[in-house]
């Protein structure tokens, strides 16, 4: 801020809370909504298994839709554009039993709509992801017992129709170990190469040595004593995870296969519990190492970041892992299943994980790809898992929590406003986004609320009349916000100084009591 009149009228005028439009062709819940990279368009999906593409002109209008049904998809749940916005992926789940968790995820054409390519992905919620311009991530499931399994991401070509001996339309990228019940989802991937020029920085020391052309104004501690007090560890944890130690874990298992049948094991343990006894002692046998230095120093480095819910002790997603994507694994040239391993390194390790205590139900990254957002419903301080297909239970609060990807800390405190009702075994996904200077996010209470990112306080609540389910800022003008609902209507937000400047550029119609007398003139 250059004054305090300025920033003041930052935040009165330039938040998207004024309904300007609502948008009523979907005729079930509107799950997603997503922006092109130019602005121009957007897309929605929703529980009548389109996906419907919007022309994001003077007045908002729908351009295209396509009716997935005929490709055995129960509903549509999410999409992105492409980086060049000439792509849209879209993700979606296959009928089947309530339990079924298949998905498969669609490229379609924005020259002429067209259906390019089909990819299976499972299960559902991993969502996929663009990695570039013209290959997409998705995921598969291997279970290896009762509660462990095997999540294989692959990279897959937009262009499946390609047919050559020596051209691979896909190749594996990564094959991860999960215990306990857990599974990846929800991948998404950060540009490293973003760091070192981000919108803003929300580290106060690091905008005061990164200020030194303009003053800066910190409005955001409560008081002075507030600042004067040491900081005290970000929660929840960022963990490295340590190089396997101690007793190999061959002389481990076969110790614990030993000790089982000569009955020096005690107490009794659970069918569960040795499962997956006997799945941690594989895995550090078995596991390739982490790669060295994660953390990026070269500020041209095109190094990114595959970022992804998980877990370790229960089924519900409370763990977020980060793993690097080399540039020689950007594209599927090379062989199917990736280099070859040793018998040694046939999983996978996190280069980083993120420790939430709770059930993450969204996450989004800022403009700059510098800062993780997400969504989580805390479980109880001191809960202890015994059986991980009994999550604790979880809050009705939502905590927003903020981590800089650059030095892989937690950098704010958790924004609170917005609630979530449904339990563990219903929890679903509620989107957000980030712009430049707001965050906004939906909830379960019917209402879509807007924060600031430097302050941490919430600006606005916006309504509706069910489950708030997704967010979308333009990437081009944040002064615009789409909220999509389980009231099966999108609504369109603009600012106040923006509805002012568009009613100024209308014409007036001219009155008819005028219209009339001057024609009686003539």
């Amino acid at each position: 801020a250059v004054s305090w009149y300025d920033e003041f009228q930052r935040l009165y005028d330039t938040i998207p809370c004024v309904e300007v439009q609502a948008l009523k062709e979907h005729n079930d819940q509107v799950l997603h909504l997503s922006f092109s990279h130019s602005g121009c368009l957007f897309a929605s999906c929703s529980k009548d298994c389109t996906v419907k593409i919007w022309s994001n002109e003077l007045d908002i209008s729908l351009q295209h839709s396509s009716n997935m049904r005929p490709y055995n998809w129960s509903y549509t749940q999410f999409s992105q554009f492409n980086s060049d916005d000439s792509l849209l992926l879209v993700s979606g789940v296959f009928v089947g039993p309530h339990n079924s968790s298949s998905g498969e995820i669609a490229v379609i054409s924005m020259e002429n709509f067209t259906l390019l390519s089909r990819v299976r992905n499972k299960p559902y919620d991993v969502f996929g992801c663009w990695l570039n311009e013209t290959n997409l991530i998705s995921g598969n499931l291997h279970r290896i017992g009762r509660i462990t399994s095997c999540s294989v991401l692959w990279l897959n070509n937009a262009f499946q129709g390609i047919e050559s001996e020596n051209v691979n339309v896909v190749k594996r990228l990564f094959k991860i170990q999960n215990l306990n019940a857990s599974t990846i989802r929800t991948v998404m991937v950060a540009d490293c190469s973003r760091y070192d020029s981000p919108d803003l920085l929300l580290d106060y020391e690091e905008q005061l040595a990164a200020s030194s052309t303009c003053p800066v104004f910190d409005l955001g501690s409560d008081s002075e004593e507030e600042e004067a007090k040491p900081r005290r560890p970000a929660e929840p944890a960022v963990q490295e995870l340590p190089a396997a130690g101690g007793v190999p874990a061959e002389q481990g298992l076969q110790q614990l296969f030993d000790d089982i049948m000569e009955g020096r094991v005690g107490p009794a343990m659970t069918e569960t519990e040795l499962e997956t006894k006997v799945a941690e002692l594989f895995v550090r046998s078995r596991t390739k190492p982490p790669e060295p230095n994660l953390l990026p120093t070269d500020s041209s480095s095109k190094t990114k970041y595959l970022i992804f819910t998980t877990g370790c002790l229960t089924y519900s997603p409370h763990q977020i892992g980060i793993k690097r994507i080399l540039p020689h694994q950007m594209t599927t040239a090379g062989p199917v299943l990736g280099e070859e391993r040793r018998s040694d390194e046939f999983f996978d390790s996190l280069d980083h994980v993120i420790d939430i205590h709770g059930h993450i139900i969204g996450m989004g990254l800022s403009p700059d790809h510098r800062y993780l957002y997400v969504n989580s419903r805390a479980w109880p301080r001191d809960c202890v898992i015994s059986d991980p297909m009994q999550p604790p239970p979880i809050a009705e609060e939502i905590d927003l929590h903020v981590f800089d990807l650059k030095t892989m800390k937690e950098v704010k405190r958790a924004l609170r406003a917005h609630r979530a009702y449904t339990p563990n075994e219903e929890c679903f996904f509620i989107f957000l986004d980030v712009s430049r200077d707001f965050v906004a996010s939906g909830a379960e209470d019917r209402h879509g609320y807007i924060w600031d990112r430097h302050y941490n306080i919430c600006l606005a609540k916006l309504q509706h009349d069910n489950v708030v389910n997704s967010v979308a800022f333009s990437p081009v003008e944040q002064e615009l916000l789409l909220t999509a609902s389980d009231d099966t209507t999108i609504k369109v937000w603009r600012s106040p100084r923006a509805v002012r400047v568009r009613q100024a550029r209308r014409p007036r119609p001219r009155k008819l009591l005028f219209s009339w007398l001057m024609n009686q003139k003539s």
